[in-house]
């Protein structure tokens, strides 16, 4: 897909006119700043039938899971506090992490088994890599939203069905590649056009990259732009992508008038086929259609795509969390770790 054949957010933006009484009535404006943080997983899938994995010839599906954190700000008042008996460039790290805070979550709870969560599958079987990929956008869809964290558990776990032709089938459960922290921060341009969303996460688990990883296009650290699909928009001609029109997310008359701008002078009928993420509702439907745009790798990368030392501060807890047993990671999804391999987490396939 190239990516000036989209008509994304920023390509769009500037032709929408401007109506009065607009913000009175618009519940969903592009609001700046982080509009969610949290933890965030990486699983994969093997094919039917593959008890074990090799190689990523063996990998059928890579899942994102996003699990947002309270409004609680992670506790960094020992940073500000040991920042004001230091002087020179220590001082401006430990300032800029404090600075970036509201993009750091809170410790993981291990004794809760009701969170908020988004399952995302991600197209091509792997992340955006900004590296070596930067203009290839990949897609990626909302699965399944929910609140009950075992429902997610049997989700992920291993399923056995019958089938007509082949007879019983057996899918193995995903494996863990990856766990760290992430925020979600949407950044006002000079002019509208410019206004962008971003994701950016920084691993807790691994510290180190593997060939599971780097196959995956998981890193360290890393951001991407997200766009959000308006599903009334079909397919570019030449396009084999997205879900069937029974499979795509259902919007509230709101959104589809205020964020994908239907029915607006001077628009299409349908309105964008591409928007930022004015706000974190737009992800919390099944069947939501999202583009992840390749930015940028590393802290200082994420400190460029979130803004305000927000990279710094993912860093710090990244850094914080790696120190917790891979036993602790399935507490707090409050999943039962012998269904689920984690020999990925160091780099080995499984």
């Amino acid at each position: 897909m190239k990516r000036e054949a989209l008509e994304t957010a920023e390509e769009t933006e500037t032709k929408r006119p401007k109506t009065e009484g607009a913000a009175d009535t618009n519940k969903y404006p592009f609001t700046p700043g982080v509009i969610e943080r949290g933890h965030i997983y990486f699983f994969y899938r093997p094919k039917v039938q593959r008890e074990e994995v090799h190689s990523m010839d063996d990998v059928a599906k890579l899942h994102m899971l996003l699990v947002p954190s309270p409004s609680e700000s992670f506790n960094m008042q020992v940073k500000i506090e040991q920042s004001k008996d230091v002087s020179g460039a220590d001082a401006d790290e430990m300032n800029l992490v404090a600075q970036g805070a509201d993009a750091a979550p809170p410790h993981e709870s291990t004794t809760k088994d009701k969170k908020h969560f988004r399952l995302i599958i991600v197209g091509k079987k792997k992340l955006p890599d900004p590296e070596h990929e930067k203009h290839a956008p990949i897609w990626a869809t909302v699965i399944f939203v929910g609140d009950n964290l075992h429902d997610l558990e049997e989700k992920l776990g291993e399923r056995t069905y019958e089938t007509k032709t082949r007879g019983t089938r057996h899918t193995p459960p995903v494996r863990l590649a990856g766990r760290g922290v992430y925020a979600i921060v949407n950044s006002q341009g000079n002019v509208p056009s410019r206004n962008s969303t971003h994701l950016g996460y920084h691993l807790s688990h691994p510290t180190e990259l593997g060939d599971v990883q780097k196959a995956l296009g998981i890193h360290i650290a890393s951001s991407f732009v997200i766009q959000v699909k308006n599903p009334n928009a079909e397919a570019q001609a030449g396009q084999r992508v997205g879900l069937p029109k029974s499979r795509r997310a259902i919007y509230s008359e709101g959104i589809m008038q205020h964020v994908f701008g239907r029915g607006e002078r001077g628009r299409s009928s349908i309105g964008l086929r591409f928007t930022n993420c004015n706000c974190i509702e737009l992800l919390d439907h099944e069947g939501a259609e999202l583009l992840f745009i390749p930015a940028r790798t590393g802290t200082e990368g994420n400190d460029e795509s979130l803004g305000n030392g927000r990279g710094e501060a993912l860093e710090e807890v990244g850094r914080y969390e790696s120190e917790e047993q891979v036993e602790q990671i399935f507490k707090e999804l409050a999943f039962n770790k012998d269904r689920f391999p984690a020999e990925p987490l160091k780099g080995e396939w499984a």
